[in-house]
């Protein structure tokens, strides 16, 4: 099984992410006025989904790479199996939870694109 959450303000304007075979699992507005870098949004929209298929998980990887919005930073991330897999515009992190390297690969590419520090704290 994949689960993962996109960011609705992380979309860019005119995207569609609708991967064949995702399901929503929740839609939640929260207020993150307080940790919002500028330029971001007060509010935000998290939208959580999953499929069954783990073998779909290129194809969801390369839709949101396709749909997210390149500036701020922004990223969307998600499990499958033993793998977490991170991605920002254009760019698609895959390694094994636990592995430091691979984290650490995401992040420095998360901080070159401007992604705020704390917002780098995806759960492994």
């Amino acid at each position: 099984m994949i689960t993962g959450y996109v960011l609705g303000e992380s979309l860019r304007p005119g995207a569609v992410f609708a991967p064949h075979g995702l399901r929503i699992r929740k839609v939640e507005r929260t207020d993150v006025s307080a940790s919002a870098a500028a330029g971001q949004p007060g509010v935000w929209t998290l939208v959580e989904w999953e499929a069954d298929d783990d073998g779909a998980a290129d194809a969801v990887a390369e839709a949101l790479a396709a749909a997210l919005e390149p500036t701020l930073g922004w990223y969307a991330d998600f499990t499958v199996g033993d793998e977490r897999v991170v991605v920002f515009a254009g760019k698609v992190f895959r390694y094994r939870r636990g592995d430091e390297a691979g984290r650490a690969e995401a992040v420095a590419y998360g901080r070159s694109v401007g992604t705020p520090e704390h917002q780098l704290d995806w759960a492994e």
